[in-house]
């Protein structure tokens, strides 16, 4: 069961709360790739991939998302 923030919002420590709540899933993990037979380094290199990953993922889908309401608009206003 993973935790939530301890209140809705921003506060001071929510990263923190956050780091908390991922740990025990995070060693999970790292356990479970290191049983496997993968390394330490490799599992965490992987997992700085898989965020970079997300990162790109989230900014491409937000400029497809802009240019989609750019267009909605133009067509709304007549503009093809």
């Amino acid at each position: 069961m993973t935790s939530s923030p301890r209140r809705t919002g921003h506060y001071a420590d929510r990263e923190v709360d956050c780091q908390e709540a991922m740990e025990p899933g995070f060693q999970a993990i790292l356990d479970c790739m290191l049983e496997a037979g993968w390394t330490r380094g490799e599992v965490l290199r992987s997992l700085r991939r898989l965020i970079a990953a997300d990162n790109m993922t989230q900014k491409e889908n937000a400029r497809v998302e802009a240019e989609l309401a750019i267009a909605r608009a133009m067509l709304r206003a007549g503009r093809p």
